[in-house]
């Protein structure tokens, strides 16, 4: 299944980037447990994001 956010509907590659950036940004790139699971959970997100664009595409 394929993380979505609040409003149901599946994130853009794009999106999570940015999150991805934001949360690397507020942590000054030292991840606490907390936020390594999130890291975890966004990249997990993202690249499914990137394979559903790729198959989009092609």
């Amino acid at each position: 299944m394929t993380p979505t956010h609040p409003s149901g509907a599946a994130r853009s590659a794009a999106e999570l980037n940015e999150q991805i950036r934001g949360l690397m940004l507020r942590s000054g790139g030292r991840l606490s447990a907390e936020q390594r699971t999130e890291y975890e959970v966004l990249i997990i997100e993202w690249a499914a994001a990137v394979r559903g664009e790729i198959v989009k595409a092609a």
